[in-house]
């Protein structure tokens, strides 16, 4: 089951994968991080320029240019990306995709998303992508298929 569009995890990974290479200062490649990660440079690029837009990354160009995250690890959080890339309402979204899902007209999965999404919204409110460069650095968690 996917909730997260292909954009958004994707997204994540490099962003969790950039905050994971703590001794690096400056910039990181573009290209770097497509082939360490397995994803496709022009899919990424494009959402690394959705992500600059929104002020998450700045970007470089030239022969050490590539990307940064513009605040330190520990002051993004999940959400802040996941309503970059999915859109603020995200949290507020029917699991099938109904218009107008809600108390008064609910779908058949509406009270088990509600609670779901809740317990989700909590944890990408207070995950910040240090804590998951970190598992990936100190714990050996993987960001690769």
């Amino acid at each position: 089951m996917r909730v997260l569009s292909k954009a958004t995890v994707y997204g994540l990974r490099a962003l969790v994968y950039m905050a994971s290479e703590r001794e690096r200062t400056g910039y990181v490649s573009i290209g770097e991080i497509s082939e360490r990660l397995n994803i496709s440079f022009h899919f990424l690029t494009k959402t690394f320029q959705t992500l600059t837009q929104h002020g998450i990354l700045e970007s470089y160009r030239g022969p050490n240019g590539g990307v940064a995250l513009t605040k330190p690890a520990d002051q993004l959080f999940l959400t802040d990306i996941v309503h970059v890339l999915e859109g603020v309402d995200f949290f507020d979204k029917c699991l099938l995709g109904l218009p107008g899902c809600g108390t008064f007209a609910p779908c058949p999965v509406h009270d088990f998303w509600k609670a779901a999404k809740e317990a989700m919204k909590n944890e990408f409110d207070n995950t910040s992508l240090a804590e998951l460069g970190e598992k990936v650095t100190d714990e050996r968690f993987r960001l690769v298929a």
